[in-house]
């Protein structure tokens, strides 16, 4: 056996080294994860850009909805303090900078970025009915950032495109490579109205976290399967872009159901 026989294990073992030392693990569910982002430096740039969409978009002007929308927020955003500090996992929001905002738009969407950045628009808001179902959307968008999902998706991105490089590396040496994973990740901007959607999985993953979220928030976990009905029923034959990778309508169900008995022991401490 030659030396560079030998050489290749040990690049392979140094590499599942790093690996294993870039794995976090999402909240709640335990699922482990890539993550080679450090959270201060995505945090930066989420809010960045949402300092842009803001300055690109007219924020609603009535003043009850987007009550209801920080109202929602604020209750969601204690829950998921409450949950973390429950687990020892405060330090997963460390650096966040909670923002509710309502948009005047037509799209039927919403989202929140890293760091606790959210955006609703006025076109979900008659799918959502009234306040316990803005808390299903609510829950779920925000589970998306607590899971870090857009982060794992742009660590991928960076394991594939730049190898091992540290995200401050790449900041500094790479800034337009970077700044275009960052857009391959999440692309937020008032001409999308939404972030990139995300995988199935990830979704599954929102839906399930959203839904102890919202029942910790005081919201009847058992209104989230009856929003998506209601959603599912808008697309005709072509469901709605907030819907467009998230699992088949049957499926979203049903696995709302089998976590309800879950998300109703939260819910019936309050």
């Amino acid at each position: 056996m030659n030396r560079h026989s030998l050489f290749r294990p040990t690049l392979a073992l140094v590499a599942m080294i790093l690996l294993i030392a870039a794995c976090a693990t999402v909240p709640l569910t335990g699922r482990h994860q890539l993550s080679l982002i450090p959270d201060s430096q995505i945090n930066a740039m989420s809010f960045q850009q949402y300092d842009q969409v803001l300055a690109e978009s007219q924020l609603s002007t009535n003043t009850q909805q987007t009550a209801m929308i920080k109202r929602v927020g604020a209750r969601i955003q204690t829950a998921v303090e409450d949950y973390l500090a429950q687990h020892g996992q405060s330090s997963h929001i460390d650096g966040y900078a909670w923002d509710f905002n309502l948009l005047e738009s037509d799209q039927i969407n919403a989202w929140c970025m890293p760091g606790g950045k959210v955006a609703f628009y006025t076109g979900i808001l008659p799918i959502c009915e009234d306040e316990a179902g803005v808390a299903v959307v609510m829950g779920h968008e925000i589970a998306h950032a607590i899971a870090e999902h857009g982060a794992e998706r742009m660590s991928h991105s960076m394991m594939v495109q730049m190898g091992n490089v540290a995200l401050s590396e790449a900041v500094k040496n790479k800034p337009e490579e970077t700044q275009a994973l960052y857009n391959q990740a999440f692309a937020v901007g008032s001409q999308y109205g939404a972030m990139l959607p995300f995988s199935r999985q990830h979704e599954s993953e929102a839906d399930h976290m959203g839904l102890i979220f919202m029942a910790m928030a005081g919201y009847d976990p058992r209104e989230a399967p009856v929003f998506w009905q209601r959603m599912a029923s808008m697309g005709g034959g072509k469901p709605p872009e907030f819907m467009s990778t998230h699992p088949s309508d049957d499926t979203r169900v049903r696995q709302l159901n089998e976590w309800l008995p879950e998300a109703l022991t939260y819910y019936q401490q309050k």
